[in-house]
């Protein structure tokens, strides 16, 4: 089973293989030098598939399709082949009928269903967004469900490092030269007490 982990604040921290039946506590990250411990404690049901998330324990898991990379292009031929048809259609372009159009179309055609067929299915943890590969998943599994993602918000981001200090308005706001601080509510008037 290939793991794409990502740490509480749902960022990439790399991937890591193992072997479920041998449930390792403790493995490397790969080109890493870190570790990281999985909880393995009740996370396979009996019949070896995965029910909780080792990285965080979450309970709640999808399952989703994955599709290669050539899914991008395929679904632009498939655009082109479209419009170019649609113009054949309307006359706006002769060679629209040819037989190279209809091999090219066929190909296209074949290639997604291809995708289709070929394409894999991962789980997906709701909590951490860890990605699981290679394993059997279980059928009470369904897609994305957003009731279920509601339950599970994205964590705050970090707060802002200030980079300028604040100032008081008794630091020199409002103040000339020999003159008295000004009053805190005539400076947030805007006016300096003149």
């Amino acid at each position: 089973m290939r793991i794409e982990l990502r740490d509480e604040r749902r960022q990439r921290m790399g991937r890591i293989d193992v072997d479920p039946a041998l449930r390792p506590t403790r493995v490397k990250i790969v080109d890493s030098d870190r570790e990281v411990f999985l909880n393995w404690e009740t996370a396979l049901d009996d019949g070896g598939r995965l029910r909780r998330c080792v990285a965080c324990g979450c309970t709640d898991l999808f399952a989703e399709k994955v599709f290669p990379m050539l899914t991008g292009v395929v679904v632009v031929l498939a655009f082109a082949g479209f419009v170019v048809g649609a113009l054949g259609f309307f006359g706006a372009i002769r060679f629209a009928g040819s037989p190279h159009v209809l091999v090219a179309m066929s190909v296209i055609l074949v290639l997604d269903v291809a995708i289709l067929l070929f394409s894999r299915r991962r789980l997906v943890c709701y909590r951490c967004r860890s990605s699981f590969h290679g394993l059997p998943i279980a059928r009470y599994y369904r897609s994305w469900d957003r009731s279920i993602a509601e339950g599970h918000p994205p964590p705050p981001s970090p707060p802002a490092r200030q980079t300028e200090p604040l100032r008081r308005a008794s630091e020199g706001e409002g103040r000339g030269p020999g003159e008295e601080p000004a009053p805190v509510d005539a400076v947030v008037r805007g006016g300096a007490g003149r």
